[in-house]
């Protein structure tokens, strides 16, 4: 709709004048042949009742419309217009080009968010300031987010519940594959290729890491350590096939020749700083795979991988 006549200061030149609403024109729009000129939106409203230039009826579609000539527009940008907070007591007049960069700061504008100074501190339109209320506002606040927040849980709550049920349904196929692999030769390989990828895409979802003190090596760690190590495996995602064999390799008695003593580990120092590590996440502990090792000697290394536990000094 357009601006309404009575705003503007001396005569407007029936030009400038739309049509459909006879207010001055507000983004207008021409139609395409006739060159008529309307408010957008009151030509697009016409136009989805009736195709027709609103003046002498000839058929246009929404489509068909253009912007006006350069010239009209600077001839509307030129009428000088009161504020639309006049009312609230704005005495500005300015170019019409100018309104809504003025509307955006001026001081009347009714709904201008201010900062409540009665304590709260919120931020509220001007006009609703006389009957803001701090403790009834702030009460609506911490309610609304407090239903937010148990929005929040629900759906965290069924993103677990879907976790799971994926979780329960990956164990069973893997059940199947492992009875297959038992009860079919035939599936034999066709397992062991399954399980080799997920250890794959396990290790590949971990970070490298550097051991910059391969003094801190805990070769022997007690049952609690064990268990820690062993809920961070897990929780890591590591394929649940191999995580007590690793943990089993995570103690000295059960580590390849290269490694199974104190001897034999400062004479092949220089081969297991050659270890791609990847750190196990949360813990000063790294475990060292097969896959990211066919560098390393057979004596070396142990299926299906190393876990090495440090004191300190992983980087």
């Amino acid at each position: 709709m357009g601006f309404d006549v009575t705003r503007f200061k001396g005569e407007v030149d029936e030009e400038l004048v739309c049509p459909i609403c006879s207010g001055v024109l507000e983004d207008p729009l021409q139609a395409p042949s006739c060159e008529h000129a309307f408010c957008r939106a009151c030509i697009q409203e016409w136009i989805s009742r009736q195709p027709t230039c609103p003046v002498d009826r000839q058929t246009i579609t929404s489509a068909q419309l253009r912007p006006v000539p350069r010239i009209l527009r600077n001839l509307l940008s030129r009428l000088c217009i009161t504020c639309d907070n006049a009312s609230y007591g704005c005495n500005a007049n300015i170019k019409l080009d100018s309104l809504a960069a003025h509307l955006a700061e001026c001081e009347h504008n009714p709904k201008r968010p201010i900062p409540c100074d009665q304590g709260c501190g919120l931020i509220i339109p001007m006009d609703e300031l006389k009957d803001h209320n701090c403790v009834r506002e702030m009460r609506s606040l911490i309610h609304s987010q407090q239903q937010k927040m148990t929005d929040y849980q629900q759906e965290l709550a069924d993103q677990r519940f879907q976790i799971n049920e994926l979780k329960r349904e990956l164990r069973l196929v893997k059940d199947f594959m492992r009875a297959m692999k038992i009860s079919n030769p035939a599936m034999r390989s066709l397992a062991n290729e399954m399980e080799r990828d997920e250890v794959v895409r396990w290790s590949n979802s971990l970070t490298r890491a550097r051991v910059t003190r391969w003094g801190g090596m805990i070769s022997t760690p007690d049952d609690i350590l064990q268990a820690m190590i062993k809920r961070s495996l897990s929780e890591s995602g590591c394929p649940s096939h191999i995580v007590n064999d690793l943990m089993e390799n995570c103690h000295e008695r059960s580590w390849p020749p290269g490694l199974s003593s104190l001897e034999t580990r400062q004479n092949n120092r220089r081969q297991y700083e050659n270890y791609i590590c990847k750190r196990i996440p949360g813990k000063q502990a790294v475990v060292v795979l097969p896959c990211d090792n066919p560098h390393i000697n057979e004596d070396m290394m142990i299926e299906p991988g190393l876990v090495m536990i440090f004191a300190h000094g992983i980087e």
